[in-house]
């Protein structure tokens, strides 16, 4: 049994890093940044951005006309200075673009104002996983200037790019304790991916996975063999299944086995579920099968509200450089409110904490509650 957080940073061949699920900076936090986009929105029931942020204040009070690009970090950012983060990485599913655009028949289309892009920096952001369900909401051109975007800002991607191979090649980061750090990023349909996002040769698009089979394993086994080395941490960071419910699918908890056992992968991290759900550790490699959004604009939006997901987590796994296992890892609780993240009330993380605990002993794991209002999960 091993605990996670209470010297990550303490051992010379370690390295801790933070990861999240969605970060959805569009719509209506998009409205309150420095230079927000046109507001026109084509949903069904709401027509214009601004009617999030009159939802959220109707629900959790006044917010500000305008905000600065840190805002909406709020009390995540003293979380991330305490513990030190060697690398962090999001799942941005927010295209930033001034394209209009709009994919037709999506339902949905988040974009940011390009201009805006320093609110990620604002946090120390550097790597975007972006084989997501809405990083081409705004049609190819808005895929490409959210590249560009993101580039110009100094902050690497995987998942999506000009073309297959593009999108195909991971993020590589050289540790400070030696060794890389290789992210790739993959999106399944499950998600609510359309097919006509998956890259292809001479195609912009995502990395698109066409269904979670051996011979899916196998592909990413070969991009694995291609840009690694010996001594690489690998991480797959996968966009899959639906929004709402903590049960996992059989065949993502086989995938996710076979990625380990077969193609070297020691951090799956799973996301596009609206809540955490259960996290497994198997063969001393974590498997997040789905992080819940870390920061949207649902506030003021009614259902689902036993799923608490205005409860999010940032999660801080530390591995070992030398052999790719994991050492400890801990999770540090946020309240999404007024459109920025916020420490939960004790009842609060209490109540996660019990939920992440009744999900992680599913699969073999356990959460505590530490004396500083932190999660440690215990294998």
């Amino acid at each position: 049994m091993v605990n996670a957080g209470m010297n990550s940073g303490a051992e010379a061949n370690s390295v801790t890093l933070f990861l999240s699920g969605d970060v959805m900076t569009g719509r209506g936090i998009d409205q309150i940044l420095p230079h927000p986009s046109k507001p026109w929105l084509f949903e069904s029931y709401v027509k214009h951005a601004d009617d999030y942020v009159a939802l959220a204040e109707a629900r959790n009070g006044p917010l500000p006309q305008t905000v600065d690009y840190d805002y909406i970090w709020g009390d995540a950012l003293a979380i991330l200075a305490d513990l030190a983060p060697e690398l962090r990485i999001i799942n941005l599913e927010t295209a930033i673009t001034t394209s209009d655009a709009y994919w037709r028949g999506k339902g949905i289309n988040y974009r940011m104002h390009p201009s805006n892009t320093p609110c990620l920096s604002a946090a120390g952001i550097d790597c975007c996983v972006l084989a997501n369900n809405h990083v081409m909401d705004w049609g190819y051109e808005g895929l490409a200037e959210t590249l560009t975007s993101l580039h110009n800002a100094g902050i690497r991607t995987a998942g999506a790019g000009r073309s297959l191979e593009q999108a195909l090649q991971p993020a590589i980061f050289d540790l400070t304790a030696g060794g890389r750090l290789l992210v790739f990023s993959f999106g399944h349909p499950g998600s609510g991916i359309p097919w006509d996002w998956a890259a292809g040769n001479g195609r912009a698009g995502i990395a698109l996975l066409e269904d979670l089979s051996e011979s899916a394993v196998a592909e990413i086994a070969k991009l694995v063999r291609a840009y690694g080395q010996p001594g690489d941490i690998t991480v797959a960071s996968i966009h899959w299944g639906g929004n709402w419910g903590y049960a996992i699918a059989e065949e993502q908890r086989r995938f996710a086995h076979r990625l380990v056992d077969e193609a070297s992968i020691d951090i799956v991290h799973g996301h596009s579920s609206h809540h955490p759900k259960g996290i497994e550790v198997y063969r001393e490699r974590p498997i997040i099968y789905g992080c819940g959004d870390l920061l949207n604009d649902y506030e003021g939006i009614r259902g689902h509200e036993s799923f608490r997901s205005e409860l999010s987590i940032m999660y801080f796994p530390t591995m070992d450089t030398t052999t790719g296992r994991l050492l400890s890892f801990e999770l540090a609780p946020t309240l999404i409110r007024n459109f920025r993240l916020n420490h939960p009330s004790e009842s609060d993380i209490q109540w996660l904490a019990e939920c992440m605990d009744r999900e992680c002993r599913r699969l073999g794991t356990r959460i505590e509650f530490t004396d500083w209002n932190n999660l440690v999960l215990f294998w």
